[in-house]
C-alpha cells in the first residue's frame, strides 16, 4: 500500500534583510512554506503564483523564480499523507498580508533554529537545505 500523496508548489521567500517567510493556515500549529496545491491543469511554478497571490496578496514574476528541486515528508495537517513540494527560491521585498485560509505569517532567520512550531517539510527539509546549499551561493 503507498502512502498517499499531496502536490504542492512552495516557496522559500527571502527578504532583503535575509529573513524567510513563512506560514500558518487557520486551525492549525504549525508554520510551513507559503505555497499550495498544484491544480491539475497547471504548472507548479503557476500554482505557486496563484498561491501566492490568493493567500499573501503577493504577485511575482514567474521568471524571477529559481527551482530547488522536489522535496518530501509527512503532511503536517493531513495525517497519512506526504507532502511532495516543488519549492522554488525567490526573493522579494513587497509587503505581505494574510488573505484566505493564512492565519499568520512570520518572517524567521533561515540560518538558525526556529522557537516556533514547523511543519516537518520545513524543519526537517526545506530548511536544512538551504542551510547547506544556499546561504552562500542561492
Amino acid at each position: 500500500m503507498t502512502t498517499p500523496l499531496i502536490r504542492i508548489a512552495a516557496a522559500l521567500l527571502i527578504g532583503p534583510d535575509g529573513r524567510t517567510l513563512l506560514v500558518r493556515k487557520r486551525g492549525t500549529q504549525a508554520f510551513m512554506q507559503p505555497g499550495g496545491k498544484i491544480e491539475s491543469h497547471e504548472q507548479p511554478i503557476q500554482a505557486l503564483a496563484r498561491e501566492l497571490d490568493e493567500e499573501l496578496g503577493l504577485r511575482i514574476d514567474p521568471a524571477q523564480a529559481r527551482h530547488l528541486g522536489q522535496f518530501s515528508a509527512p503532511a503536517a495537517n493531513e495525517p497519512g499523507f506526504i507532502v511532495q513540494a516543488e519549492v522554488f527560491l525567490l526573493e522579494t521585498d513587497a509587503a505581505v498580508s494574510p488573505a484566505a485560509e493564512i492565519e499568520e505569517v512570520h518572517w524567521i532567520d533561515p540560518s538558525r533554529d526556529s522557537e516556533l512550531l514547523l511543519a516537518p517539510l520545513t524543519g526537517e527539509v526545506i530548511l536544512p537545505f538551504y542551510r547547506t546549499h544556499c546561504l552562500s551561493t542561492c
